[in-house]
This record gives structure tokens, sequence and C-alpha cells, in this order.
């Protein structure tokens, strides 16, 4: 396996309501992205985005003990590949979530739907434009709709 030198800093932290485990129920969640204050001027024009891309560590992650597992531990979803989930254990614990960026007030940024706890190190943001994606319909699996429909039940 080749290596290479890597070096990751936070930009900033996550200042968030969710301070503990949480699975799902994310989407409602308003919390702060509070950029070091030397990078604000790099923060400039992000705010005539209504989305943005969030890169954060996992800092209580866990390396995957096993390759399989059950989608958020639920034994009637089926036994599928850790990297096909987004369960937090991975083998390097960098998360990215896509969320609405609601407003900037000079370094911090209010944004909804950042499955991040209180006190995460974000390295890195960008601003989310459509035309990287696909550009087609994407699939997923009916394990995943399965989830989704159980959570709109919970609400």
């Amino acid at each position: 396996m080749q290596t290479c030198p890597m070096e990751v800093k936070p930009i900033g932290w996550v200042r968030s309501p969710v301070a503990g485990d949480k699975y799902g129920g994310w989407e409602d969640v308003v919390a702060r992205i509070e950029v070091l204050p030397e990078l604000e001027e790099a923060l400039s024009g992000i705010e005539e985005f209504s989305h943005i891309v969030v890169l954060f560590w996992l800092e209580r992650a866990e390396k995957p003990s096993r390759s399989r597992i059950h989608p958020e531990d639920r034994g009637d979803l089926p036994l599928v590949g850790y990297l096909a989930t987004r369960t937090p254990n991975r083998p390097n614990p960098i998360a990215v979530t896509v969320v609405r960026l609601l407003r900037r007030e000079g370094n911090v940024l209010e944004v909804q739907g950042l499955d991040a706890f209180d006190g995460s190190a974000v390295i890195d943001i960008k601003p989310y434009v459509e035309v990287v994606g696909p550009g087609e319909e994407c699939r997923t699996p009916s394990w995943l709709a399965k989830l989704r429909g159980r959570r709109q039940k919970d609400k």
C-alpha cells in the first residue's frame, strides 16, 4: 500500500445543540460553523450560495471492526459493506455533508442539516454546485428508503 504525507488542520469548529449520540433526524438541526478568524476573508461570497459542502472530522469514530454491518445497527436492514453506509466508523474519520446555508455573519456560518456533534473540527468548506454532481437521477438501495420512511414516522 502506498502512503503519502498528509496534514489536515481544522479551519473551524462546529457549534451544535447536539452533543451526544444521535442517529438520523439531522435535517432540522441548526448549527453554527465558527471559521478561524484569520480565514474570514476566505468566506467572502459564500453567502451567495444556498448550500455548502462541509467536511469535518469524526473525532469519536472508531476503526471498523468488521467489513459488513447493518445500517444504523438495525437488524431489519441488510448486511452491507461499511463503505456503502454513512457509518461514522471509517478507516479515515472524515465526514462530508451538504447543508443549507442560512446566513453568514463575519466568520460564522449558520447552517441547517449538519450531522456533526458540537465541537467537531471542520476541515474544509466548499460551495455546493449542482453541475459538479452526476447530472442525472441517482439510484439508492431499497433499505435506504425504508430507513428514511421510518424517520418520517418518528417525527
